[in-house]
């Protein structure tokens, strides 16, 4: 196995789902791609991807966009993990989370999916639940709103305006993730209780 690590933003692909709540993953990825100064080119794993390296000297990464639904994302996850060597303790899915507040992030290994059939459908295809997820808060959806309809949705006028900062925020993440790990990303981004 490599020391690279996979980076998916999940997603829908075409343009009427770029600007989702639900494709907020691949927000991030645009923004992390712009980092190391690459751009997407097809790859046969049925994805978008770019490689290069976060940080000076860091860490190898293929950054990659599942150009499949989102609630199956497996295949490609899979098929890229396979062709680059990746073990699943070096995947780290970047997703939409309802559960956690706009304008947040949170990162984890493992445990549920929460509804979520992206990742339940990557945790099916690497028959495993231990890959990391940095979780991008979108909030839940208002008064009796179907969840499928909101996060489908784009960003209201207010939350356009903070999320150049919350994807910046999410790329933050990553980059501390590969480079410092689980604890350390744990640290500075989940609010210390009282």
């Amino acid at each position: 196995m490599t020391d690279t690590w996979l980076i998916v933003g999940l997603g829908n692909p075409g343009a009427e789902y770029s600007h989702n709540r639900h494709n907020v993953g691949q927000m991030a990825l645009d923004e992390l791609a712009s980092r190391v100064g690459g751009s997407f080119k097809a790859h046969k794993a049925r994805a978008q991807v770019v490689e290069g390296r976060l940080g000076i000297g860091g860490p190898r990464v293929v950054l990659a966009k599942p150009m499949s639904y989102m609630n199956v994302s497996g295949g490609p996850v899979s098929g890229l993990a396979k062709f680059f060597d990746i073990s699943p303790d070096h995947v780290i899915a970047v997703h939409d989370e309802i559960d956690i507040p706009f304008n947040t992030i949170r990162l984890k290994i493992g445990g549920g999916e929460g509804g979520h059939n992206g990742l339940r459908d990557i945790s099916k295809a690497l028959a495993t639940k231990d890959y990391l997820r940095v979780r991008v808060g979108v909030g839940r959806p208002p008064g009796r709103m179907d969840t499928a309809d909101y996060v489908l949705r784009d960003f209201g006028p207010a939350e356009k305006k903070e999320l150049p900062f919350l994807l910046d925020e999410a790329a933050d993440a990553v980059e501390l993730l590969v480079t410092e790990g689980l604890l350390a990303a744990q640290q500075k981004f989940h609010p210390v209780k009282a």
